[in-house]
């Protein structure tokens, strides 16, 4: 079998990086190389020719989930025609739907990957990238009347009860409750 070209090392190499992300979100860091590359498409055997280390990867993957989300940002306040509030407030109402409920491997990095950052899953980098989204990500969500961190804890906790709790009424209701408590009314 020949060598690859640069070009297609490079999109394998973005492939396992999107593939990554996706899976850490969805089931947690822990998955293995092999069932990773798996799910690439690509044999075991390429990663590490690819990765110096699965928590090498884990830093690539948490900052491609960490740009997602800041698309998902700028995207909200191009369509609110700059309008902060009211992109915030989309953001809010989006984050505490059943639909990033149920899709967590395209779904918030901060809630998804908690857990392994607490573990001490990935490298010094992934923990850094980790740090630095988690912060710019509530405070893109002050106000001059909230606190973004305070708004931000509760999208998380509401988030991961809701996951945890799918399928019974409750879900639903800590998703209605958070959303109304984080609503601004004007």
């Amino acid at each position: 079998m020949g060598r690859v070209s640069q070009a297609q090392a490079q999109e394998n190499r973005r492939r396992v990086v999107e593939t990554a992300s996706r899976l850490f979100r969805e089931q947690g860091a822990h998955i293995s190389v092999a069932d990773l590359m798996k799910a690439c498409g690509l044999t075991h055997g390429g990663f590490y020719k690819q990765f110096a280390s699965k928590d090498a990867l884990i830093g690539e993957a948490t900052t491609h989930a960490f740009e997602e989300l800041t698309q998902l940002r700028d995207a909200g306040l191009e369509q609110h025609a700059g309008q902060r509030d009211a992109a915030q407030q989309a953001l809010i109402d989006t984050y505490l739907s059943t639909e990033h409920r149920d899709d967590a491997a395209d779904g918030c990095p901060v809630a998804a990957l908690a857990t392994d950052m607490a573990r001490g899953l990935g490298d010094r980098d992934a923990h850094r990238v980790y740090s630095e989204g988690v912060s710019d990500f509530a405070e893109w969500l002050s106000t001059e009347d909230q606190d973004g961190i305070a708004r931000l804890c509760t999208m998380l906790g509401a988030l991961v009860l809701a996951r945890a709790t799918k399928g019974s009424p409750l879900s639903e209701e800590i998703l209605t409750t958070a959303r109304a408590a984080l609503t601004v009314t004007s």
